[in-house]
């Protein structure tokens, strides 16, 4: 391992790959920031670039874009309540509700510290714990995908506040109905399209994410006539955006990282999880965590619930390199275009990978430490500027808002249905949010959904149609138990109260 590191610092800190981690730390903030854009979308179009450089100088540059974009994409989620990225969309969750409360530069400041403490710890961990992941990721089958699924499902209760557990689990179906919209992954049969061809590939998640937070976001706010600007009127640029925090906050914020770190890199460990994932799990974690009086504040400004996602997001991205690097499954979609470009080089990720090409993998490893400090150093100096933002009269947030929701769609599809589609799908979400419906619960359902039931008919089928699958492997009977243990704790308290 030792004679590894070196190999990789060598490597890492050559001037060439220094300037790469920084330009695509750089470029990965910015494209985060764009709200319907992503790292994905980014990488794809980097790949051309990148056959110019060595295998290791291009993949590190594309995990600095990576990284980059979860890093920037939680600056969109704060101030306008539209997730740069699908990873950020917990993010807003309590980031927009502290902006409103004209704390939108201790929000950033929040978040750009979990963000740095989850990158880095998840680093070390991918440092020493890779080989032995890379086995527990191998050891998850379809049945206990699908367990992993619905103990998912389950976080549901941590973003219904009290009385609203029914309309949460309304939309809880509503998420999974539109997640079974397209075509069948196992039959290639078409389902809920309505013979428009337009559906056959399902829904974009970006497009679901834009529709139920920015796009109604801004319809709601003229629907109401309130100015996101009115509320901090009364406070000074300088005050708007203040990066200092107290001491109560960083206790906090420092409670949330460590487990938030872990979850977030076990997440994304595991093949087609991903950074989406950990961030809801981690949020639903941290609620269940914290006392009653800060349990009520997650939905309205909770550190904890700006902490958590923001660390375990971060702490998935480098979790998600452990299976593309030791057993050349992508972790995320991100992972998967990056497997593409690796092997375009020639390069074959699996087990060998640290016999046959030992400076990729350690020199990524060690890249991300360096990227993680460039990136804290890169968005911090900014937040005070960038706080600003909040400031913005309505008559100017709401057209960019609207601007930057269609082109992001658009420039994803170059189809005008998905165009139309958001508006629908937005002008269902206004009239939803003006009845209180939480929009949390769909989110996370539309996300769940897709793979669940896939995981299930799978399951299903290598056990000749019977449910027996759920209790024969000791992990999903565990996994399973552990669901039915917290779905009794909420109904226990709900009778309680």
């Amino acid at each position: 391992m030792i004679e590894g590191i070196l190999i990789g610092l060598s490597t890492a800190l050559s001037f060439t790959n220094i300037l790469m981690v920084m330009v695509g730390c750089f470029a990965g903030t910015i494209i985060g920031m764009l709200p319907g854009l992503g790292p994905m979308t980014a990488i794809a179009l980097m790949i051309p670039i990148t056959y110019g450089f060595d295998p290791s100088t291009g993949l590190i540059l594309m995990a600095g874009v990576y990284y980059g974009a979860v890093f920037g994409g939680s600056t969109s989620s704060i101030l306008i309540n539209a997730p740069g990225v699908p990873g950020t969309v917990a993010t807003a969750f309590d980031g927009y509700p502290m902006a409103q409360q004209g704390k939108a530069g201790k929000a950033l400041a929040i978040a750009a510290y979990s963000s740095f403490a989850g990158g880095t710890i998840s680093a070390i961990f991918l440092l020493f714990a890779a080989p032995s992941l890379s086995k527990i990721s191998l050891a998850f089958r379809s049945p206990d995908y699908f367990a992993l699924m619905v103990l998912g499902l389950t976080a549901v209760s941590a973003f219904s506040s009290k009385g609203q557990f029914l309309k949460a689990m309304m939309m809880v179906i509503l998420g999974l109905m539109l997640a079974t919209v397209g075509q069948d992954s196992l039959s290639d049969i078409t389902r809920f399209t309505f013979n428009n061809m337009n559906l056959t590939d399902g829904i974009s998640f970006v497009l679901i994410v834009m529709a139920t937070f920015a796009m109604s976001e801004a319809l709601t706010i003229i629907l109401k006539g309130k100015d996101p600007s009115r509320a901090t009127e009364q406070i000074s640029l300088s005050e708007l955006g203040s990066i200092s925090l107290d001491k109560d906050e960083r206790s906090k914020m420092l409670k949330a990282i460590p487990r938030s770190s872990v979850l977030g890199f076990l997440i994304g460990v595991l093949p087609g999880a991903g950074a989406t994932i950990a961030s809801f799990l981690a949020y639903g974690m941290e609620r269940n965590y914290v006392n009653e009086e800060e349990k009520q504040k997650f939905g309205k400004g909770s550190v904890h619930g700006l902490a958590a996602p923001e660390t375990a997001n971060n702490a998935a991205c480098s979790g998600s390199f452990v299976p593309l690097l030791t057993l050349g499954i992508p972790g995320s979609g991100t992972t998967a275009v990056m497997l593409g470009a690796l092997l375009g080089f020639g390069i074959q990720p699996g087990p060998r990978l640290y016999m046959t090409n030992p400076e990729i993998f350690w020199s990524v490893i060690m890249s991300m430490y360096i990227g993680m400090v460039i990136l804290l150093i890169l968005n911090l100096p900014l937040i005070p500027y960038i706080a600003r933002v909040l400031a913005t009269p309505k008559n100017f947030l709401i057209p960019l808002i609207l601007f930057f929701s269609v082109t992001g769609i658009y420039l994803m599809s170059f189809n005008n249905f998905d165009i139309f589609l958001m508006i629908g799908i937005a002008v269902v979400a206004t009239f939803l949010r003006l009845y209180n419906f939480p929009m949390p619960p769909l989110i996370l359902a539309f996300v769940l959904g897709g793979l669940m039931e896939e995981n299930l008919r799978r399951s299903l089928l290598i056990s000749d149609g019977s449910f027996n699958f759920l209790w024969d492997r000791p992990l999903t009977a565990i996994i399973l138990a552990f669901t039915i243990i917290i779905i009794s704790w909420q109904a226990y308290k709900s009778l309680k109260k």
